[in-house]
């Protein structure tokens, strides 16, 4: 049976059908897969019946695997796999997985494990979708920026509202600090689209202070949030989603009324980011040589 791609929506996401992703792909496979990813930007498969190695397999068709996470520790015995729990904190806020760090993942994969009985979709946004709806003269301003990203940011809840447990997972994640300098408007790589680079990450614009450059991220970050922009994808057992972390933004929306919801997270290392004028992202602090290879 050939693959078969079937469109979500308009701009984002489709489901991919006649490939069994628990045996190992041919080339043939990985390049038609790989080609829909750039198109789609987000691909879904059903009724995948995978395993944590399993899925660390699939994911290694397209390039060496990340470990779990910078700070944040992995599934048991698993160290490439990072359990997305809502025991463990809630990703309610629009990112781009690891862009604090110089190189983040190229790609991710999120396999459903526990789906609550109502809610817990995961939104996923192009942001190349974004960058071509601004007016000329803000992707002529984009075009220029570039934004300071780092895991040390500025938390939605203030810290008297952050009780003991909170308080330990926040520490955790920043137990490194990173901070890195990213274009604004990312070059894709495989595909040359632009994209906005931005999401909950990015901190400040280069050169401008930090109410500056809140004024103008949120200015831009509008327009990848846009519904249009959007895909809304509700979680049914067994499904794995793998999608493009260099051009989307991702949010897990967190109206299950606290029932278990559980994924397993799996990254594909990722190349430095290049801006329109080629020059690429630099690090200002932190290494994360232990984290990931650098993807050529």
């Amino acid at each position: 049976m050939s693959i078969e791609i079937s469109k979500v929506t308009a701009h984002i996401g489709a489901r991919v059908l006649g490939v069994d992703i628990s045996k190992p792909l041919d080339e043939e496979q990985v390049t038609a897969i790989r080609e829909a990813l750039n198109v789609h930007k987000a691909l879904a498969f059903d009724d995948v019946h995978l395993d944590d190695e399993g899925q660390q397999a699939f994911a290694r068709h397209f390039g060496d695997l990340t470990t779990a996470h910078p700070t944040v520790s992995a599934v048991d015995g698993a160290p490439n796999v990072l359990p997305v729990d809502s025991e463990r904190g809630r990703a309610n806020h629009w990112h781009t997985d690891v862009t604090f760090v110089l190189n983040p993942p190229q790609a991710s994969t999120l396999r459903s494990i526990t789906v609550p009985p109502y809610g817990g979709e995961t939104l996923i946004a192009s942001s190349a979708a974004a960058y071509r709806d601004l007016p000329a003269p803000l992707r002529a301003l984009a075009d220029t920026l570039w934004a300071e990203h780092t895991n040390d940011y500025d938390y939605a809840v203030p810290d008297e509202q952050i009780d003991e447990e909170q308080a330990a997972q926040r520490a955790q994640f920043t137990s490194i600090k990173f901070r890195t300098a990213h274009p604004v408007v990312r070059v894709h790589p495989l595909t040359g689209e632009r994209g906005l680079f931005i999401g909950g990450f990015a901190q400040r614009i280069v050169g401008l202070s930090v109410g500056e450059s809140r004024k103008l991220l949120d200015l831009f970050q509008s327009y990848v949030t846009r519904p249009e922009n959007i895909l809304r994808w509700r979680w049914s057992p067994n499904q794995l989603v793998l999608f493009d972390n260099r051009i989307t933004q991702h949010y897990a929306i967190d109206n299950y009324d606290g029932r278990p919801r559980r994924l397993h997270r799996v990254t594909v290392a990722g190349d430095v980011p290049v801006g329109i004028e080629g020059k690429e992202s630099y690090s200002i602090e932190g290494d994360a040589s232990h984290y990931t290879s650098v993807a050529e």
